[in-house]
């Protein structure tokens, strides 16, 4: 059975979307079937397969997620039956379902949750108090593995003097807060790359008569104090990320 008959009108008549129909001529109204399926709710895309004397032979259908494939079946059929006067076998007829495509906001959502779940160890942020006129006490404030705490380390208010005492305030807060191993500040270094300053620190931990040495670095963006602790943590998490 054919989809629907041709129409014919005269050419001066016709506009150019039938001109167009001329180059790709299609007999069987092949076009205005899939037309009609893409239509319908749920459905991506259609293709509709006929034999050389216009029979349906297959009908092809990309579906989302949500309708299960009989309800599409049935809906496909009764639209062609309503709409063309076809009426198509239901073993003609196929669907498939993409996969539940989540908007892009949810995923971002998951993608910052699952990387908090792997840094145990997250940066909340460092204060300076003045000790005097030459000196300085710096806080590091840290969440380990759902546990807050603040470190401390009083220093010469130099630049150096600061960026080292952040670095071991935050390594000394971490040996606190994990007592499985002891964890001790190696070396920190500052250093240019790629038109920037990265910090660059060693961490070594102590477990019985085994020792291991973590590096971790951090480019820096705010102040070396910030990097300085954002390299211990660089460090760090990678190490308690593969104990997990």
């Amino acid at each position: 059975m054919n989809v629907s008959d041709p129409q014919v009108q005269a050419a001066g008549n016709q506009p150019e979307e039938e001109h167009q129909e001329e180059k790709h001529p299609d007999p069987w109204g092949v076009r205005r079937a899939e037309n009609l399926l893409s239509s319908l709710q749920g459905v991506l895309s259609a293709r509709v397969e006929v034999s050389p004397i216009g029979e349906v032979k297959a009908v092809h259908i990309l579906a989302q997620p949500g309708t299960s494939p009989k309800q599409m079946v049935r809906n496909i059929e009764s639209a062609l039956l309503a709409q063309l006067g076809l009426k198509v076998d239901h073993r003609k007829i196929s669907v498939a379902q993409t996969a539940d495509v989540q908007p892009i906001e949810a995923l971002e959502e998951e993608a910052v949750a699952s990387l908090a779940n792997k840094r145990q160890i997250l940066f909340q942020g460092i204060d300076v108090e003045p000790v005097g006129s030459l000196r300085v006490n710096m806080h590091v404030t840290l969440s380990v593995r759902g546990t807050e705490g603040t470190g401390e380390e009083e220093v010469a208010d130099t630049k150096r003097s600061r960026m080292q005492g952040a670095a071991r305030a935050a390594v000394a807060l971490l040996d606190r807060l994990l007592p499985v191993n002891t964890i001790e500040m190696e070396g920190l270094k500052v250093i240019e790359e790629f038109d920037a300053q990265v910090v660059v620190c060693g961490v070594r931990t102590v477990a019985g008569r085994n020792t291991r040495l973590l590096c971790g670095s951090a480019v820096v963006t705010e102040d070396l104090e910030q990097a300085s602790v954002l390299a211990v943590l660089d460090a760090t998490n990678r190490w308690l990320g593969s104990r997990t």
